[in-house]
């Protein structure tokens, strides 16, 4: 799915590449100033690492942009998923090297917090862990508030209320709705929907200081592996 160019910006600016491969799609975003320039974005589980570099090829031509021209690069940094996550950031930091733009790093929460208006109390943003534990992290005036973390649907509301105590409350990401029925007859609760993270809110979250990181993957549990058993040598143990 792409979203035509924009025309417009200030052509002073450096154009920002934005991608995210960090959740359950890959996506890319071109902005300069406060114009997204070009936008694609296309929904799945694997395959980031394949798909990643000739999208980023795609919306850069959209963008009718020398790569040269791009002086900065923000990806995603998770948390998500551990393949997707490594992928980005291996892209970006070659990118970075061969383009000489700087980097920098953006969470999957500030992505989803970046497109939103500021609005009264607090916001929740809640991600898919492809586990029964989403990942979740406060924001409060627009910046993160609190430490994220992978929080079971039973501790939820002790989460939010022990950091916000009864704030009105919006709840944002793609994991916002399975949140939402964690806190149960919570008071002053807003669902905000069609909110997953994308390219675009890591494009937003790169105009803002507060919402940058390194570009190192935040990982907020191990990864799922699973080692094969230690073969015995023929003939039994010795």
């Amino acid at each position: 799915m792409s979203d035509p160019r924009a025309t417009g910006g200030d052509r002073r600016a450096p154009a920002v590449l934005a991608f995210d491969t960090a959740g359950s799609a890959c996506s890319a975003a071109v902005g300069r100033g406060g114009t997204v320039l070009a936008h694609e974005w296309q929904e799945m589980r694997h395959g980031h690492a394949e798909a990643l570099l000739p999208m980023i090829d795609r919306v850069v031509s959209a963008a009718e942009l020398d790569p040269s021209a791009i002086g900065r690069i923000a990806v995603s940094v998770g948390p998500g998923g551990f393949t997707g996550i490594r992928a980005g950031l291996a892209a970006a930091h070659g990118l970075a090297l061969a383009t000489g733009a700087q980097l920098i790093g953006v969470s999957s929460f500030a992505a989803v917090a970046a497109l939103l208006p500021e609005a009264e109390g607090a916001l929740l943003v809640a991600l898919d862990s492809r586990r029964e534990d989403p990942y979740a992290q406060l924001f409060v005036g627009g910046i993160s508030f609190g430490e994220a973390a992978a929080v079971r649907p039973d501790d939820l509301a002790r989460f939010v209320d022990a950091a916000i105590g009864e704030m009105p409350l919006r709840i944002a990401g793609d994991a916002a709705a399975a949140a939402a029925a964690a806190l149960g007859t919570r008071s002053g609760v807003t669902l905000i929907g069609d909110t997953a993270p994308q390219a675009r809110g890591v494009l937003a979250a790169a105009k803002c200081p507060a919402l940058v990181t390194g570009a190192r993957a935040l990982y907020l549990r191990a990864p799922d592996v699973s080692f094969p058993k230690q073969r015995e040598p023929i003939g039994g143990r010795k």
